[in-house]
């Protein structure tokens, strides 16, 4: 596909260290907007689910369309985003995550599961633009940088995911005596919140840099061709360290979904109140983002593979503590918060990885496709989650996770010997 937009001018360097930190400083604000929005999906469509559907069974499935929903919008979204930069998609994005919160009110008031799933579909799109937005901080900056760079935007969406979460209590008490459900409520907080990242990201997200980093380097940005999906998977395949990083994203992130979707459940079921689930998930989401820039100091000091280990380690640790916590809220919480961890690090040094790994021209292509693994793994996870759950425990449940983590754990460790 050719791009039809003009490439930006060429800038000098005191011009192009200005543009790196407006750019920084553009996508942080965008990531706070779109931190409060994310974690209200996260925290209620599992309640939602079971309200609307009437069993808990069902219950996985609500959060796992989201999943779902943003995997299978990654590569409509890359495409457009090589054809058109960053700020075409990320805006787009945010605009269908809004509209998916719209319907997911809608579906609560009809009582509608159907119509539920397809809203929580569109509203994963908020979580695809979060997630695009590590990339789009690496676009212009140095290789040594690029963990931080990529950490750093993550970082910003602690703010937004720990308030999320709890003002999902308050903004239930808004819809108090009216015909939307308590749980829903908050979905129509999230709708405006992607739509002021979405006005953020249009206005302010200039010149774009993608279309920049491509002006930067013309020697390296390559035909459209070499720009293509079919490129990029090319490119993965002929690069070992490009498949670990694959593996590394999307099995760190399916093991968070799988474990993070069902803990509400589970705390439900030893007696927590929606107030006490708030703080959970927001301690989990502090783990996910707040030491995002330790990540990604560790990623470029140490290397990305020590940090793919490490990774695996706090995501063991989590599985065991929730696993084995029962009625002790204090040890669930203390497994989220690990849990939280891991995925970042995971998440961090598995982006630089990847993005280390494929030439500059199959870099959005690659991106995209690492975001549709990443996100169809977590959707399945997630589905088989609630399954488990119902028929066995959520204790099996994080037994399955650590079973997971095992082959990303042997081709880390099978990198690491061939480095050496």
């Amino acid at each position: 596909m050719t791009s039809t937009v003009d490439a930006p001018d060429i800038p000098g360097p005191e011009a192009l260290a200005a543009l790196r930190r407006r750019t920084n400083a553009v996508l942080i604000a965008s990531q706070i907007l779109g931190g409060l929005g994310v974690p209200i999906g996260i925290a209620l469509a599992p309640m939602l689910a079971t309200d609307v559907s009437g069993t808990e069974a069902l219950s996985g499935l609500a959060p796992t369309a989201s999943v779902a929903g943003t995997a299978l919008l990654s590569l409509p979204l890359a495409a457009l985003m090589n054809a058109r930069g960053r700020r075409a998609g990320l805006v787009l994005a945010y605009v269908i995550g809004a509209l998916g919160a719209g319907l997911v009110v809608l579906a609560s008031v009809a009582e509608s599961f159907a119509l539920l799933l397809l809203g929580m579909a569109a509203f994963g799109a908020g979580s695809l633009a979060t997630l695009q937005a590590r990339f789009a901080a690496a676009d212009l900056v140095e290789p040594d940088r690029r963990g931080r760079a990529i950490s750093h935007v993550i970082w910003a969406t602690t703010v937004g995911s720990v308030l999320g979460p709890n003002i999902s209590a308050p903004a239930s008490r808004v819809f108090t005596d009216t015909s939307i459900p308590e749980e829903a409520g908050p979905f129509l907080f999230a709708a405006g919140i992607f739509a002021a990242a979405a006005v953020v990201v249009a206005v302010l997200l200039r010149p774009d840099p993608l279309l920049t980093a491509r002006a930067l380097a013309p020697q390296e940005s390559g035909t459209p061709q070499s720009r293509s999906l079919k490129a990029g998977i090319a490119a993965v395949a002929a690069s070992p360290m490009a498949r670990l990083a694959l593996v590394t994203v999307a099995v760190s992130h399916t093991v968070m979904v799988s474990i993070m979707v069902m803990t509400p459940v589970d705390l439900g079921h030893h007696g927590a109140s929606l107030q006490l689930v708030g703080l959970v998930i927001s301690g989990h989401i502090a783990g996910m983002y707040a030491f995002s820039p330790v990540m990604g100091w560790l990623a470029d000091r140490f290397g990305r593979l020590s940090v793919i280990g490490l990774a695996v380690g706090l995501l063991c640790c989590a599985a065991l503590l929730a696993g084995t916590a029962g009625p002790s809220h204090g040890q669930t919480a203390a497994g989220l918060f690990l849990l939280g961890l891991g995925w970042s690090a995971g998440l961090v040094s598995g982006s630089a990885l990847l993005t280390d790994s494929v030439p500059q021209p199959a870099r959005a292509a690659v991106q995209g496709l690492s975001d549709l693994t990443m996100n169809a793994a977590a959707g399945i996870g997630g589905a088989a989650a609630g399954l488990i759950v119902a028929r066995a425990s959520y204790g099996w449940l994080n037994l399955v996770g650590v079973c997971l983590l095992l082959p990303m754990a042997a081709l880390a460790v099978r990198r690491s010997l061939k480095k050496a």
